[in-house]
Formats: C-alpha cells, structure tokens, sequence
C-alpha cells in the first residue's frame, strides 16, 4: 500500500534496477567513510552490526557496506578500525550484515576501500603511484609502488570482491572518493609515473581501467560500482581538471561499470565539498552533466544534497539515477520513511557541521551532532523504551539541551513541562544561527525540529517564565524531577580589574540583536562565538580586530571546520592578534598586550566580549533541596557545543 509521501515523491519511491536487480526505490545508502567501530585487526564487532541493522532498516532500495581494506599487510588500511576482507576468515560477520540488508528488501553492495596515499595507518609508510609528499602532515610517507605491486592490488580487489558475493551481496564498489589509491592513479597530483601507468589520462586510467576488469571478470553476474571525483578542487596541487574528471569517468564507462557515483574533493583539498558552507544542491551540475554525458550508465549522486525533495526533482530533471545518501541517514536514520510518510517536519537534518569527519580525523569512532545514538545502538541503555516509572519532568531551559531532553523523557511516557525565560525556544542559538556565514539554515532547522517535535509530542511550554528560587519553590512540589538546562553567559566578571570594564558589550546581546555595535570593533575572544560574529559584522562592512590570549584561533571549533573560519579571517581582512590581553578601554578604543609584554592602543568604536564562557550553575544550589531528582545538561554544566548539549540532553532524558 502507497504512503502519502511517496505519492508526493514519485520519482524518488519509484522501483529501479541495477545490474540485474530490481530496487525498490530510487534511493542509494552511500558508504560515506568508516565508522572505526570494528577491531584493530579488521573483525567487524557487535557495535558495527548494530549500526549496520539500523542501516539496512533505512528504506534504501541499494544499501552499500562500508569500505574494506583488501591487502593483508593492510597498506591500503586507512583507520585504525577499519574492517578487513583479505581473507575468508572475515567472511561471517559480512554475511550476517548482507542478510540484514536482504531482509529489508535492499540490494546489497560492499565496498572496497584501498586508502592509497592515506592508508598504511599501522605500517608507518603510504604506498602511491609516485613519491609525492604529504602536504598534511598526519599522513605517512610515501613509497612508490612497482608494476608488481599494481598487479598485486588488483588481484587483492578481484579477490575481495569474490569474498563480498560469497558473503551473499550482490555488487561490489571500488572508490576514489577523498583521494584514496584509484583517485592517486587518476590525479596528474600524486601520479607522475613515466610508464605506462602515467602521463596522459589515458595511461592515468590504465590501473582503473585494469582494476575494473578484474572484477568483472571475477563476478561476472554481478554489478559494480565505481565512485570518482567530478572535481578534485586540487588546483592548488596541480590536480585534475573537471574535464579530466570526466575523461576518467568515460574510460569507466567504456570498461562497462554498472553506475557511476559522482563525488567531490581529496582530504587534502584546500576548500570544502561537504560541509555546512556549501549550499545543498551546489554540486549538482556535475551529476547533470555526467548523466548529460553517459545516458546508458546509471549515476548516483548526493553530495550536500541532504533534501529527499530536492533528490526527487533532481531524478525527474534527469540530473542523477540514482540520489545516493549517507550522513542525513546517519542524522536522521528514518529520513526516507519519513519522507515517505509525509512527515518531512519531523526530520532531524543533516546540518554539515562534520562531527563524523572531525572525530574520524582522530582516529576515533564516529558520532553525528544531531543523532545521539548513532554508535550507541548496541547498547540498551541507549534506546527509547518505556519508563518504569511515569514522573512529572521540569526542564529550565529551552535550548537544544533541554528540548532534547524534553522530547527524549516524553517519548518514554514522562509529563514535561518547559520553563523558558525568553519568548521563543532555540535558547542561544538563535542569534548565533543568524550571524552563521555558513549555512544560517541548517543552524535554524534544528530550533524548527524541535518547535515541532514539542508540538506533536504535546510539551507544555512556559515562556517569559525565569527560574529562580523563590519561584520554584512555589511549584517545586508539583514536580519529580528538575533537569536545569540554563546554558551559559558570557562572564563578564572576568574583565573587572580592566579600565573600563564598563564600555564591554556582550557578544550574546550583539547576536541578539539587542546592542548595535560602531563601525570600529574589537572582538574579545577567538573562539566559535567570537569568530562567528566577527566574521557577521566584517561582512556587514565594520572594520574588525581579533584579540585572543591563545597562541591560535578557533580552539573550541570541530576539527574539519577550523580551516574554513580562518579562511574567513583572512578573505575579510580581519586583523587577528594572538597571545594577546585586553588591559584596558576607553573613548579611544582598546588597549592591549601582547606576550612579550608590549601594548598597543587599537581605535574602536566598540569593545565586544565573547569568552570566557560561564556556565549557568547558580540554579544547582538553590535547587538542591527541593526535589527528588536534579540533573544538569549541556552548557548549564560547562559550556561547550551544540552536538554536547544535544548528546547529554538525549542521555538524561532516556535514563530518567
């Protein structure tokens, strides 16, 4: 029987085909990266088959595995937890996550991940075409690799992709996506062999080409998959050109791959391709051309395309086949029954702050802002199930925090009752999200989720309504169970000893909206906060300094973002002093001192102040002795960031 939604979507809920298999929609769970929940050694654990049940449990028609390393020595071994299927020994739990994907009715893919110039993580060195240097120093290495060795790695994909059908998928993918080994062999950057595996697209091509043969001769029966860059953006490098690109995708193409997935950029790229700075929809020309260019192969495509409704229009457009999907389904695993259902308002959407990347980028297994469970599935305490206990629930405090907590405590069977001292739920975000030069939208979807998630969930909701102790007390008995999630301010009183203290402005009544700086303004603080106005207010055409007692910007900011604020910095001419004090102010501007003790007065109309933070924790003392439970959560306990509050806010709220 057809949902509503589909009706409303249907090209996206449409059946397609592949290979020889029937879909039953027109939607791709893309292998986006690794999780790192699996062992040092390549065995897949009980957390990963947790995930991968979720994941099979999406509604996508094609569910793709992630990437396996195919080598034994495991050069091509990206992440310390990467999963193996060089041998047959690994077999067992791959076929339990293909059935998993069988029982939900999807076509199951596996990927084949050989990471290249960023593998060898255990080894020490990086195997690539040619010694090219690392430009990110975290990388290994490189040693060139013989034609000997070429033919080895091609013999270890075929062979894997023999395994993965064993295992009961029905397709394999092989990768260049972020600049793994096939992208090294295609790239003029990392291949400047002068055999016949270098030099012209062509003979760039050859190992692809030779790589796609194998498999097919392998698993004649059986579909591949091939993802390649439509853009390197490694221009900088002396990369690929998009036309390049394109000539690579028509030598796949030729050798008779099944569908192409169309992606964007290298690790290494000095701009960003997924991130909340790109619009949703930015990249799409270049599926439009792909599919423009190869009519008869099937092209997948979904980078920062987190929309199911723009998906649809983009099949009907003829732009892409196939809208191919990870991270919004890591945010918000029910996204497509959702969209299917008509119940788009209540998707939590991927906003592109990359939490996945940035913890990956440590070596640790990945989380998402938006989804608290994600990574947790395997563990009881982590699911929503019913209270043993049905209690009546304060929360102080209407930002991510507490919604969070307030729809996870409802969701349990729990009465919930919100004070909020503004007029409006989103807490602090609010005037942040406005000043966001990234992607205000996205910051904003996630104050509209929960708008709407406390309306249909029935959250009673008391604006204009402060928490103090003479207030509670008058309720407190009405009550079981307090969770203070106040946020935190900007603490003033840090400044007291400065001259002049009292001509500060709070960067929190700047966001508001509530305090209109000169055209001149020192910005106190280089954190996200302070970062984020300056760069709102340069933009707007004040003229803006930076002071910061770090050595560095950005020290609070995820780690895949940090590049892209000081891009900012730079591309609006803010002046940015480091390893710098505020000693005083007056009609004149700001006097400050640098480490080596030496001042200097910079001209300002206005002195702003963005850090340091300060949780709100007065309310603990005061509550202390008036109800039966009290918790605390996000920047009520220490400030820190959205994906903390929105995290510790789910985890009081499913244990209450």
């Amino acid at each position: 029987m057809s949902r509503p939604g589909e009706a409303k979507l249907p090209h996206l809920f449409k059946p397609g085909q592949i290979g020889a298999f029937k879909t039953k929609n027109m939607i791709k769970y893309g292998a986006c990266c690794v999780s790192n929940y699996n062992t040092r050694d390549g065995f897949i654990t009980p957390r990963e088959l947790a995930r991968t049940r979720v994941i099979a449990g999406t509604g996508a028609g094609i569910i793709t595995n992630q990437g396996a390393y195919p080598d034994p020595l495991g050069e091509g071994k990206a992440y310390f937890r990467q999963v193996a299927l060089f041998d047959d020994k690994f077999l067992p739990q791959f076929e339990t996550i293909a059935q998993y994907i069988h029982d939900n009715g999807a076509v199951a893919i596996q990927q084949i991940l050989h990471a290249g110039r960023y593998g060898g993580i255990d080894l020490g060195y990086c195997i690539q075409p040619s010694v090219v240097p690392q430009t990110l120093p975290h990388f290994r290495p490189p040693r060139e690799l013989s034609k000997e060795g070429i033919q080895d790695i091609v013999r270890q994909h075929a062979e894997a992709a023999k395994r993965s059908i064993r295992a009961g998928f029905d397709g394999t993918e092989v990768t260049s996506f972020m600049g793994y080994l096939l992208a090294n062999f295609n790239s003029r950057f990392t291949n400047q062999r002068t055999d016949e595996y270098g030099g012209s697209v062509e003979n760039r091509g050859r190992f692809m080409r030779e790589l796609i043969d194998a498999i097919k001769q392998a698993t004649p029966e059986h579909p591949l998959v091939i993802r390649l860059n439509g853009a390197e953006l490694m221009d900088r490098w002396g990369g690929n050109s998009e036309d390049e690109c394109f000539e690579l995708m028509q030598q796949a193409v030729d050798c008779g791959v099944d569908m192409i997935s169309v992606t964007v950029g290298w690790q290494e790229a000095p701009e960003s391709s997924i991130g909340r700075d790109i619009p949703p929809g930015h990249w799409n020309y270049l599926s439009a051309k792909a599919k423009k260019m190869f009519p008869n192969t099937l092209i997948t495509f979904g980078n920062r395309l987190p929309d199911p409704v723009m998906a649809n229009q983009c099949i009907a457009d003829g732009v892409f086949d196939f809208w191919e999907v990870c991270r919004p389904l890591l945010a918000d695993p029910e996204l497509i029954h959702k969209a299917a259902e008509d119940r788009l308002d209540e998707v939590r959407r991927c906003i592109g702050s990359l939490n996945c990347l940035s913890r990956l980028f440590r070596d640790l297994p990945y989380t998402c802002a938006m989804n608290p469970q994600l990574g947790h599935e395997v563990e009881p305490e982590y699911q929503i199930t019913p209270a043993a206990v049905k209690k009546k629930i304060m929360i102080i405090g209407a930002g991510p925090a507490g919604l969070e907590a307030a729809i996870t405590a409802r969701r349990r069977g729990h009465d919930v009752t919100i004070f909020e001292k503004s007029d409006r739920v989103g807490g602090n975000l609010h005037g942040y999200s406005t000043n966001d030069l990234a992607r205000p939208d996205d910051l904003i979807s996630v104050i509209n989720y929960y708008r709407t998630m406390i309306g249909k969930l029935g959250i009673e909701v008391r604006f204009n309504t402060e928490a103090n102790a003479k207030f509670m007390r008058s309720i407190l008995h009405q009550f079981d169970v307090c969770i203070i999630a106040a946020g935190a301010r900007t603490d003033l009183g840090y400044y007291r000893h400065v001259p002049g203290h009292e001509r500060m402005v709070d960067a929190l009544d700047v966001a508001r909206g509530t305090a209109k700086p000169g055209k001149r303004v020192v910005m106190v603080g280089a954190g996200k906060i302070g970062l984020t106005l300056a760069e709102s207010l340069a933009k707007q055409g004040h003229q803006v300094t930076l002071v910061e007692e770090a050595k560095s910007i950005a020290s609070d900011v995820m780690p895949s973002f940090k590049w892209r604020h000081s891009a900012w910095v730079e591309e609006l001419d803010i002046k940015t002093l480091t390893s710098t004090t505020l000693v005083g102010m007056d009609d004149e501007g700001a006097l400050v001192r640098n480490n080596k003790g030496e001042e200097t007065r910079i001209p300002a109309d206005t002195v702003v102040v963005s850090g340091p933070r300060k949780a709100n924790h007065d309310l603990f003392n005061d509550f202390l002795w008036m109800i039966d439970e009290l918790h605390g959560a996000g920047d009520a306990v220490i400030p820190r960031g959205l994906d903390a509050s929105i995290h510790e806010g789910f985890r009081i709220g499913v244990r209450i």
